[in-house]
């Protein structure tokens, strides 16, 4: 069998170089939330909850000033009623579009979750397509280019929004990183100035030193037990963009006439502020983790995506595991080295939002929350397993390490 801890150490001196390139991106982002925490003059009485209908909440009405300045946008609603990130893009979906509209997408297929909300196989009941709204998706090319001929010939018509995914979800093309969007916004908003273009930002935020508000981008959503948590958040997600599409979102999440000018922080709302506070640095060490983990099952002799030295814009890394067997016993290792729930070995599952088993490796304090980290993968050919998270690089270390040696062992 080989020895995992001594390619392990081959690969520290590999990454070395890697990790350096990521230190003005760490001191950059933390600069940016560090001046907004100022600006907005935070202050020990804003971490306290409201209870109730939460009116007045000057906590929860100031951390959504600091959100949409380090975002870059007009507006942000940070809510822990928000459940996930799917959730926050739904609110985005429904709050905007209405029947006749036209939903785009140009990078194929949607993230699973979204394919019942949208209706792409299967309009039932309470879908967007069953309230009549139109969808059409085009495909990438050969090599996942975006298929700008048919982008063209798609906006020659009225869209109402273009939905953009920035992470490659459970898919191996390579994620949408802001030189790309940048160049996709000016390509749309050429054709259709009106359009909204709205990014699934989940797994990006401070992975780059900017967002996608930054570069064209309407409105963004995510959730806070990814990135912006920091590792702290025990809930929650967010919209941000132009304000009046956040308020049509916040419509969506409480009631019109309501909108954002309700909702309780209850007990969480110190964790939300010094999650986003701390997570230019969480993310940063997830990166490195992501890196790492590439290098080390590149070494092994598996194909990584993406590979250690691309750059990147999301904090999923992808690994091409080959057979259902090593798919599950990488996810045992990642379990039983998890701080909760080690003992347990982990099985595929079908899971609400998926149309086939899926395996989860996910031994984490908070339920679900990726960035303190988590492996999964459907269990379909080619049996790619996906890692994200690690609030230290040496607890994904320990975490990949007893995940090859499952491997091997098998």
């Amino acid at each position: 069998m080989k020895d995992i801890k001594v390619i392990a150490a081959g690969v520290e001196k590999r990454t070395e170089e890697i990790f350096c390139t990521l230190k003005p991106v760490e001191y950059a982002n933390h600069c940016k939330v560090l001046n907004a925490f100022r600006e907005a003059r935070v202050s020990s009485y804003h971490l306290r909850g409201s209870t109730g209908y939460g009116y007045d909440d000057d906590g929860r009405d100031t951390l959504e000033r600091v959100f949409a300045k380090v975002l870059g946008t007009e507006d942000a609603l940070v809510r822990g009623q928000i459940v996930s990130g799917t959730h926050a893009i739904a609110l985005c979906l429904f709050g905007v579009l209405k029947s006749g509209d036209t939903l785009l997408t140009v990078q194929g297929k949607p993230y699973d979750t979204l394919e019942e909300i949208i209706g792409v196989d299967n309009a039932a009941q309470g879908s967007l397509i069953s309230m009549g709204v139109r969808y059409r998706q085009i495909e990438l090319m050969p090599g996942d280019e975006l298929n700008w001929q048919a982008i063209d010939e798609a906006l020659r018509k009225p869209v109402k929004m273009v939905m953009l995914q920035r992470s490659c979800g459970y898919s191996i093309r390579p994620s949408l990183n802001m030189a790309q969007l940048d160049k996709l916004c000016r390509f749309i908003k050429e054709r259709q100035p009106g359009t909204v273009i709205f990014v699934d930002n989940c797994y990006g935020e401070f992975v780059e030193q900017s967002e996608p508000t930054e570069h064209g981008a309407d409105l963004i959503a995510g959730s806070l037990i990814k990135n912006p948590g920091g590792g702290l958040a025990p809930t929650g997600g967010y919209v941000a963009g132009r304000r009046q599409l956040v308020q049509l979102a916040a419509r969506r999440l409480t009631a019109p006439g309501i909108g954002s000018d309700v909702g309780p922080t209850l007990g969480w709302q110190r964790q939300f502020y010094q999650g986003f506070y701390i997570a230019p640095h969480t993310v940063m060490e997830a990166l490195r983790g992501a890196i790492w983990g590439a290098c080390l099952f590149q070494e092994l002799g598996y194909d990584v995506y993406p590979t250690p030295e691309m750059p990147r814009t999301d904090i999923i890394q992808a690994i091409v595991l080959g057979s259902a067997d090593r798919l599950q016993a990488f996810c045992r290792g990642v379990q039983s080295a998890s701080p909760v729930d080690s003992h347990v070995a982990p099985v595929p599952s079908p899971m609400p939002g998926y149309n086939y088993p899926v395996i989860m490796a996910a031994g984490t304090f908070v339920q679900g929350a990726s960035l303190e980290f988590t492996a999964d993968a459907p269990l379909r050919e080619p049996y790619v397993v996906f890692f994200q998270g690690g609030l230290s690089l040496n607890y994904t270390q320990i975490g990949l390490i007893k995940a090859a040696e499952e491997i091997l062992r098998r």
